[in-house]
């Protein structure tokens, strides 16, 4: 079944138009991860999947549902969001991830609700610092706290803005391997924005690839190519399969080297633990 349904969604702000008729479906059981340089409208995107920005025009669905004549509860049982920037709040680490429930309760939390929250937190490693408060504790383990609130909430649809950001390569891929876990194992659907292809194209099943507003390509493996990477960041890359996975390489010599940081590519973060570092950023 298809969670989520987008078609043709404009949107403009102040008069520019930042989505343009962009359009992909997805079902359960999937990580769609959206690439593409900066203010390509990413962010703006998720925002209208969450109901945050109304769009122009076209329609968003989500279990067959248009999110614009869902109430906010109701919204929240479907759609979890976890943004790229929130602000940290003097509460405990349990009760943070805890408030996940809150859609799904009347009056007062449950023993059930309490064992979600813990067990989401086991996942996660968080249960040690469990009576820490949010304010006082590092951005990566922050950032692992809002992506426990969310899973907690048991969404269709677990949307993430820039998950890895802020955190180094272990806890980008303990983070990430978590997501895809919980993903699996409920069959929930999640889309996210990503900055580091090669870290996306190990963790994602499918790819939405946007530039100036617009959907260049949306696929799974197969559209990892060196034609769309330069069309959507416009650089020279190779791509090479690795286990039958594709792998992102930029060349050595080309003239828009300088830019490679904006396209996420040319990091030294992407590189996964168990294959060789590939000397390229120099």
């Amino acid at each position: 079944m298809k969670v989520l349904e987008i078609e043709d969604v404009c949107f403009s702000y102040d008069s520019r138009e930042i989505l343009k008729k962009v359009s992909f479906d997805t079902e359960n059981n999937t990580i769609v991860s959206i690439l593409g340089p900066n203010g390509v409208g990413k962010t703006t995107l998720l925002k209208c999947i969450c109901n945050l920005h109304k769009p122009s025009s076209g329609s968003i669905r989500i279990d067959g549902e248009d999110v614009s004549s869902m109430s906010p509860k109701e919204l929240a049982r479907k759609v979890a969001y976890v943004p790229q920037k929130t602000n940290a709040t003097h509460t405990t680490v349990f009760d943070s991830v805890l408030i996940g429930r809150r859609p799904h309760v009347d009056w007062s939390m449950s023993e059930n609700d309490m064992e979600i929250a813990w067990s989401v937190m086991e996942s996660l490693g968080l249960q040690d610092m469990s009576l820490s408060y949010v304010d006082e504790i590092s951005g990566g383990e922050f950032q692992k706290v809002q992506i426990a609130r969310a899973i907690t909430q048991e969404p269709s649809l677990l949307i993430l803005d820039e998950p890895s950001n802020n955190l180094d390569i272990a806890n980008q891929h303990i983070t990430m391997r978590m997501v895809h876990h919980v993903v699996k194992e409920h069959g929930i659907c999640t889309v996210m924005t990503m900055h580091d292809i090669n870290l996306a194209t190990y963790y994602s099943d499918r790819y939405l690839f946007m530039k100036n507003g617009e959907v260049v390509a949306y696929g799974g493996n197969e559209v990892i190519t060196p034609e769309t990477i330069r069309r959507v960041y416009g650089i020279e890359v190779d791509v090479i399969d690795h286990d039958g996975q594709p792998i992102v390489i930029p060349k050595r010599n080309q003239p828009q080297y300088d830019n490679l940081v904006g396209a996420g590519v040319g990091g030294h973060n992407h590189h996964r633990p168990h294959h060789h570092h590939h000397d390229h950023e120099h």
